[in-house]
C-alpha cells in the first residue's frame, strides 16, 4: 500500500510525472467507487516487515533504557533518544518505513523528557504539588522542542501532532503550577486545547483541500490528537462514567454525538466519531437498562450503533453533499471537495 506522501515523494525524485499520479488517485478512487479525498488515507505500515522492525527496535530501545538507567538516572532516557535518533537515520530517513518511524519518534521525544525526570526524581522524590507542575511544563518544553528539531530532520507527519500535545503538556503543567487546586476545573482547559489543535488540522486541510500531500497525513494526525480532547471534557462534565445516566443524559450524549458526525461529515474526518464512541455507547446502554431491557442491552447498543456507523460509512458521500450545502459555498471552498 502506498500513501499520498510516497506519491508526492515519487512525483518529487522524478520517479513519477505529477500526471501519472493523478492518474494513479483516479483509478484507485474508481475501483473503490470513492473519490480518494474522502479515503482518509495514511500509512502504517508497508509490509510486515514494519511489525518485524518494529518489534525489533522495541526490544532493542528498552535493553538501552535499563542498561542506561543501570548506569546513572536519567542515563536511560538520554540513550533511547540518541539510539532513536540515529536509528531514525536509516530506517525513516533512508528507509521511509511507516510504523518504526512513529514508533521512533515516540521514542526519541519520551526519551529526551524521560531523561530529567529520572534525574530529578533521583535527587529528590518528594517534589510539592506546585515543584512537580513547574518541573512537568520544562519537560513539556523539551517535548515541544524535541518534536521541532525531529520535524526538521525527518518530517514523519505524526510529528507535528506530538509537538500539540507536548504545547498541551506544557500548558496545562503551568496552569497545576499557578493554580494547584484546579483538579477537575482542568477540562475546560483540555476542552480548549482540543479546539486549537483541531484548529490547526483545519489549517493543515485546507492548504491541501483534494488530499494529495504531506499536509493531508499530518492534518490527520492532528485530527486524532485533538478529537479525544475535545470528546473527553465535554462527556466528562456531562457526568458520564460517573454513575446512573439519566434518559436526559442520554438523549444529551446522543444529540452530542449527532453534532460531531455533522462535524465529522463537513471536515471530512472520521476522528470525532471514534473517540465519543464510547460514550454514547455506554450512554445508550444505561438507557436501555433503564427501560427494562437488561439482558439484551448490549445487543441492542450494538446493533443500533452499528447499524448507524455503517449506514455512515455507506452514504458519506451524499450525506457530506448535504451537509456542505448547508453550510454556504464561503465554507465550502475552505472545505475538501464533495464530490457528486
Amino acid at each position: 500500500m502506498y500513501s499520498e506522501t510516497d506519491l508526492e515523494s515519487a512525483v518529487s525524485a522524478g520517479a513519477l510525472s505529477p500526471a501519472a499520479a493523478e492518474s494513479l488517485r483516479a483509478h484507485v478512487a474508481a475501483q473503490r467507487r470513492t473519490p480518494a479525498v474522502d479515503e482518509e488515507h495514511f500509512r502504517l505500515l508497508t509490509g510486515f516487515n514494519d511489525i518485524f522492525v518494529a518489534v525489533a527496535l522495541a526490544l532493542l530501545l528498552a535493553a538501552v533504557a535499563q542498561i542506561g538507567a543501570a548506569i546513572t538516572p536519567g542515563m536511560g532516557g538520554i540513550g533511547v533518544a540518541v539510539a532513536a535518533w540515529l536509528l531514525a537515520e536509516y530506517f525513516t530517513r533512508r528507509r521511509r518505513m511507516a510504523l518504526p518511524s512513529i514508533l521512533l519518534l515516540g521514542a526519541f521525544v519520551g526519551g529526551v523528557v524521560a531523561a530529567p525526570i529520572g534525574a530529578l526524581v533521583a535527587i529528590e522524590p518528594d517534589f510539592s504539588e506546585r515543584v512537580t507542575a513547574a518541573v512537568f511544563a520544562g519537560v513539556g518544553l523539551l517535548g515541544v522542542a524535541a518534536a521541532w528539531a525531529h520535524w526538521r530532520r525527518f518530517m514523519v507527519p505524526i510529528t507535528v501532532a506530538a509537538g500539540a500535545l507536548a504545547v498541551t503538556g506544557t500548558a496545562v503543567a503551568l496552569a497545576f503550577f499557578a493554580y494547584p487546586q484546579l483538579d477537575d476545573s482542568a477540562l475546560p482547559l483540555l476542552l480548549a486545547a482540543g479546539l486549537a489543535i483541531f484548529a490547526l488540522a483545519m489549517r493543515w486541510d485546507i492548504s491541501d483541500r483534494a488530499r494529495t500531500t504531506r499536509a493531508s497525513d499530518v492534518a490527520f494526525w492532528l485530527h486524532l490528537a485533538a478529537a479525544p480532547l475535545i470528546a473527553h471534557p465535554i462527556f466528562h462534565l456531562l457526568g458520564v462514567f460517573e454513575g446512573p445516566v439519566s434518559p436526559a443524559i442520554a438523549v444529551a450524549v446522543l444529540a452530542l454525538y449527532l453534532a460531531f458526525a455533522f462535524v465529522a461529515l463537513a471536515v471530512d474526518r472520521r476522528a470525532l466519531l471514534v473517540s465519543s464512541l464510547a460514550y454514547v455507547l455506554f450512554a445508550l446502554y444505561e438507557l436501555f437498562r433503564s427501560a427494562g431491557a437488561v439482558e439484551l442491552g448490549a445487543a441492542f447498543t450494538g446493533l443500533i450503533i452499528g447499524s448507524g456507523l455503517l449506514t455512515l460509512s455507506a452514504f458519506w458521500q451524499p450525506m457530506r453533499r448535504r451537509v456542505v450545502g448547508l453550510l454556504g459555498s464561503d465554507m465550502a471552498m475552505r472545505l475538501p471537495p464533495a464530490v457528486a
